[in-house]
């Protein structure tokens, strides 16, 4: 199992790592799931006590909440604190970000879902802990309570960790995931730059050819085995209130690994694609596309399954990691502007015309490349066009 690294917000970074817990370590970390799933439970309920009286339910009144709980159920004061403390501080996190979505009177489709009840059937073991309950020694994870880890290390970690989540998967497959400060690596310069236009027939057209990302098509691929094992559950579906057959379970379980397997491939890809890029390239724009809404259209399975949101997301994060310039750019009218000579057309070009025709200079090019053009033009990257350019104001903006 390769350790995944990501590279996060200031300055941190992610690895995770597979783990081969025991029996007993299996038994003790559901046990401590239980636990926070039960404090979770109990803030949502005291959050929707006190919303309905009026009244305020802060993080400090959780903490005062959470040490009379510990007090009262021994059962509870059996597992670590911590995970527990890391419990209240996700959720008023997530309550927090709701609240201000409605304050800011976001649409309902765009606001974040108010923190709800967590089912023992349906959630998955997720415990975090911060540097004082957890701690790395002879090659093993030691959690607090006693619960001692084997790791699969595939790599060393650069620093000393600040925090670990050890969470299990749809495929009951158990990882730990440490947060360590972020080394730099930055690569020699080329003094080149490029633009990047997102795309479904194409899920990444550049300003190079040579760098352009075809549609993998991975989950096409996939289509007629997930579809097998889909019609295998639906027949041997159980009815509400009895368990489930071992058929059904053996087929649920073929599901979920060929989803993760579609998931693998696509992010495998999209990280080869971006470190290609970032390699040759030291100033990229990007266009900073939201393919949300295409979930909507005709293209809804095409766009899935070319993953646009999640290359994007390795770019940024290969870019970040190796000290490249990306700068996002707003995609509004960016199949209308000239790449050329920066003039607009009047009326926007419907999806099957494929090739940009400009007006005013006469300019002939392929609608995308025409597109990763304006990128580099509104990012202010390309020196022999940026003049003529559109105003980059709140076009423009530097990815964190």
């Amino acid at each position: 199992m390769t350790a995944l690294a990501e590279v996060g917000e200031a300055g941190r970074a992610r690895y995770t790592f597979r783990l081969r817990p025991s029996s007993t370590a299996r038994s003790a970390l559901l046990g401590e799931w239980d636990r926070c799933r039960w404090v979770w439970n109990q803030c949502v309920a005291t959050s929707r006590a006190a919303h309905r009286a009026g009244e305020k339910c802060g993080p400090a009144g959780l903490d005062r909440m959470l040490t009379g709980w510990r007090g009262e159920h021994e059962w509870l004061r059996a597992g670590g604190s911590v995970p527990q403390q890391q419990v209240i501080r996700d959720f008023a996190a997530s309550r927090g970000k709701a609240l201000q979505d409605v304050k800011a009177r976001l649409p309902v489709r765009r606001r974040a879902g108010m923190p709800r009840f967590k089912k023992r059937a349906v959630a998955d073991p997720s415990l975090n802990y911060t540097r004082r309950g957890f701690r790395l020694k002879d090659g093993r994870l030691h959690l607090a309570g006693g619960v001692s880890l084997t790791v699969v290390w595939s790599r060393e970690l650069p620093a000393e960790p600040s925090s670990v989540r050890v969470y299990r998967d749809s495929l009951r497959h158990w990882y730990a995931s440490f947060v360590v400060q972020a080394q730099a690596r930055p690569l020699p310069a080329t003094g080149a730059v490029i633009g990047v236009d997102w795309g479904v027939k194409e899920t990444a057209t550049t300003t190079s050819d040579e760098h352009d990302l075809s549609h993998p098509e991975h989950g096409k691929q996939s289509a007629g085995k997930l579809a097998g094992y889909q019609r295998m559950m639906a027949r041997r579906k159980p009815k509400r209130g009895r368990a489930a057959s071992k058929g059904y379970r053996k087929a649920k379980r073929q599901a979920a690994k060929t989803h993760k397997k579609i998931a693998r491939q696509r992010q495998g890809t999209a990280r080869k694609w971006a470190k290609q890029v970032v390699t040759d390239f030291d100033r990229l724009a990007v266009e900073d596309f939201r393919p949300k809404f295409l979930a909507k259209s005709t293209m809804a399975r095409k766009a899935a399954d070319a993953a646009i949101s999640a290359t994007k997301h390795e770019l940024i994060n290969m870019a970040r990691k190796h000290g490249r310039d990306l700068r996002l750019v707003n995609p509004a009218h960016t199949t209308m502007d000239c790449g050329q000579c920066g003039a607009r057309t009047k009326h926007a070009l419907p999806l099957s015309e494929r090739t940009y025709t400009c007006s005013a200079c006469g300019a002939v090019s392929p609608r995308d490349k025409n597109s990763a053009r304006v990128m580099l033009v509104r990012a202010g990257l390309n020196p022999a066009t940026a003049d003529r350019g559109r105003p980059d104001g709140p076009l423009v903006r530097q990815a964190a």
